[in-house]
Order: structure tokens, then sequence, then C-alpha cells
């Protein structure tokens, strides 16, 4: 008798990412992750119940982990004129990995007609502003984090690698403008 493989649903996820890294969202599917992930087709319905479903895992799962290092880099950043700023800086000093691309551009693709991935999205931006917000020079610190927000996504989508070098240039240049900027 074959015995029933034990499957986690951090599992599935790892298989989907896969999937989208290879394929793309487009390819995408119950069908696919179950396959990648050497289960049935009912056990990732089981954990994930949709298309939709597997990508919101995705997408709250990164978020988490971006959350853990976004603290992590918060906390080392207590002695710097605006924390929650320069703790976002430091977290961009760590390199994007291929399935963080492919995860991004499907999360992209998603967005236009998944009402609950905006949702989601608007939520972390909404918390990253009112984090701007809250520190001295709330404008200087917008100004640098939209700034920070157009590298990030540069190098996301994949319209750009920076080098190490210019990637350490980027980022103290952002950490200038907070320092430069004149609040009105």
């Amino acid at each position: 008798m074959a015995r029933t493989q034990r499957i986690k649903p951090d599992d599935i996820l790892d298989a989907a990412a896969r999937v989208i890294t290879r394929l793309g969202s487009a390819g995408l599917s119950i069908d696919a992750v179950a396959q990648e992930a050497g289960i049935s087709k009912s056990q990732v319905v089981y954990y994930h119940k949709s298309k939709s479903g597997i990508l919101e895992a995705i997408i709250d799962r990164q978020f988490k982990r971006d959350q853990d290092l976004i603290e992590h880099c918060v906390a080392k950043s207590a002695d710097t004129p605006h924390p929650e700023l320069f703790g976002r800086i430091a977290s961009a000093q760590q390199l994007l990995t291929e399935t963080d691309k492919a995860v991004a551009v499907a999360i992209s693709a998603s967005l236009s007609n998944d009402d609950s991935l905006q949702k989601i999205m608007q939520d972390w931006t909404k918390n990253d502003l009112s984090a701007m917000a809250a520190g001295p020079k709330p404008e200087a610190a917008l100004m640098a984090y939209l700034a920070l927000t157009g590298f990030y996504c540069t190098e996301l989508f994949g319209f750009h690698e920076w080098t190490s070098e210019e990637r350490g240039r980027i980022l103290e240049g952002l950490r200038t403008v907070y320092r430069s900027y004149e609040e009105r």
C-alpha cells in the first residue's frame, strides 16, 4: 500500500512559485501546482481553493517575509534620523531573486481583475505611507520613500539590474535626499 505524502501549505506555495518562475502567471494553475509539488489536485484545492487563493497566499507569505525584514531593519536603524524610512532603505540592500521578480509580475498581472489582491497591495502601501508621515520631516520621508519605491520596482519588474556598487550609491543617495530635503 502506498504511503500518503504529507504536504504543508508552504510546500504548495513553493511549488506555485516555481511554476510562476518557469511559466509566468499564465502558466499558474491548480494542475501545474499539483504536478510541481507531486501531489493531487485535491490537496492543492484543500489548502488554497483556487488559482486566486494560491496567489493571495503567495502574496501574504511574501508580505510577511518582507515585513519581518523591514521590522528587523527598522530596529537596527533606531539611531537614524527616520528609522522607518532608513530601515526600508536598508531592507532594499537585499538582492532580489528571480522568483521574487516572477512572483511580482504574476501579482501585477492579477491585480487588474482581483479586488482582494488590490486591497492587500493598497493596505501595504497605506501602512508604508503612514510610517513615513509619523516620523520627523514627513515630506522629506515621503519624497525619499517614493524614490525608493521607483528604484525597487525598476529591479522587481526586471527593467534594470543595478550592480552592488551602484545599488549602494543609490541607497545612500536616498538617505541624502531625506537629510537634505527642506520641509515646507
